[in-house]
């Protein structure tokens, strides 16, 4: 039974997760705004873009240090008020030299609040004793939502007030929850004195990083590139332009609602399978896509598909590794920020190439060769340690 302070933690943890979420759509959603505001060429806007996934990287990595030494808690103090900062600084940069230290700053708190949101939701999930983390990543989509909605209700407002608007609400959050998250000592867990963490074998979960890289190839694609899409190739409004990934988050979000029962009643291969189907077509519609709503209603058909790959690679990696020494969560979370970082390069320079459209053709392969790697997230048998 969890205690009033079990339950004290998994709201200041869904608060950071909400937070997380709200920042990120603040500043995604406003890539073609962004671009129109500098003057970017597709090529340019590409190397932008690609600031964010490499130092995300490094700060999930300096993440990992510090938070075995002083705990995710203090980290996430520091780093959730420091993405907030950084959404209000891109939208008042009044030049790019002065964007990019924004980007890298941006990138590297996106890194560490990833790593250390997660350590919390972990941490709550074990002191829990039931699964929780699904719920998590469900606010997460939410706020994503809200932050989307209000840029397309906000249009007609000036940049600045519409990136910035949100962060009072997300540096409020930050504020709060960090004073009732799980410290060091509820973070901790006895790690088995057998377990060596650095010798798990690297060949069966070769089809979950895959996976999980593929997937953020394709979360790329939208993430980075729906605004502009929708602006430039289907010719949409200010009003509509947002409302693809509004789709996409909405879409994501009823997935994970639903995506436990799911599983458990058809299984992990069979979910994944049917999510690379689902993705597939969605970026073939997005390819094809005749007008506006036709292009909403592919990019929603995108976050079905994708959104069961992430939960799932994470749950296969850690029945590999019954020690729980987390080293084959780690290395498939490590293709995260792969695929995010050859999804924005990929189908950016595609674009600058040829055109926009063409560049969805990309993460339409990926999303393809998902299937064929199902089988991987229902291994017949557990590894032994080498």
């Amino acid at each position: 039974m969890p205690s009033s302070r079990d339950r004290q933690a998994r709201v200041a943890t869904y608060v950071v997760y909400g937070v997380q979420g709200l920042s990120f759509a603040s500043l995604l959603i406003q890539v073609a705004n962004l671009q129109s505001k500098h003057g970017l060429d597709e090529g340019s806007l590409t190397l932008l873009l690609l600031i964010v996934p490499v130092f995300a990287g490094a700060g999930s990595v300096a993440a990992g240090a510090f938070a075995a030494r002083r705990g995710s808690r203090l980290l996430l103090r520091v780093a959730q008020p420091a993405v907030a900062a950084a959404v209000v600084l891109a939208g008042l940069a009044p030049n790019v030299p002065l964007l990019v230290p924004v980007l890298l700053l941006f990138g590297v708190a996106v890194g560490a609040v990833d790593a250390g949101m997660n350590m919390q939701g972990v941490a709550v999930e074990r002191r829990y004793g039931i699964q929780v983390l699904n719920g998590f990543h469900c606010v997460w989509s939410v706020l994503s939502m809200l932050g989307a909605l209000w840029a397309s209700a906000a249009a007609d407002l000036p940049l600045p007030v519409v990136m910035g608007a949100p962060m009072v609400f997300a540096l409020a959050g930050s504020l709060y929850a960090g004073r009732h998250l799980c410290g060091p000592a509820e973070e901790k867990v006895e790690t088995p004195a057998e377990t060596v963490a650095g010798r798990f074998p690297w060949r069966p979960i070769i089809p979950l990083c895959l996976a999980m890289g593929f997937l953020y190839v394709g979360d790329a694609a939208v993430s980075n590139f729906n605004t502009v899409f929708m602006k430039d190739v289907l010719e949409a409004g200010p009003r509509v332009i947002p409302l693809a990934y509004v789709a996409y988050q909405a879409t994501t979000l009823a997935v994970r609602l639903a995506g436990d029962l799911a599983v458990r009643r058809y299984g992990p291969a069979a979910i994944v399978r049917i999510g690379g189907v689902i993705a597939t077509i969605g970026f073939l519609g997005v390819v094809l896509a005749p007008n506006q709503p036709l292009g909403i209603v592919a990019f929603g058909l995108t976050g079905v598909g994708l959104s069961v790959v992430a939960p799932q690679s994470f749950s296969a990696a850690g029945r590999l590794d019954p020690a729980g020494t987390g080293v084959a969560i780690a290395r498939v979370n490590l293709f995260n920020y792969v695929g995010f970082i050859v999804g924005a390069a990929l189908v950016g320079g595609i674009a600058d190439a040829v055109d926009m459209r063409v560049a969805f053709a990309a993460p339409l392969v990926l999303a393809a060769a998902i299937i064929a790697l199902a089988p991987g997230f229902e291994p017949k048998r557990t590894p032994a340690t080498t």
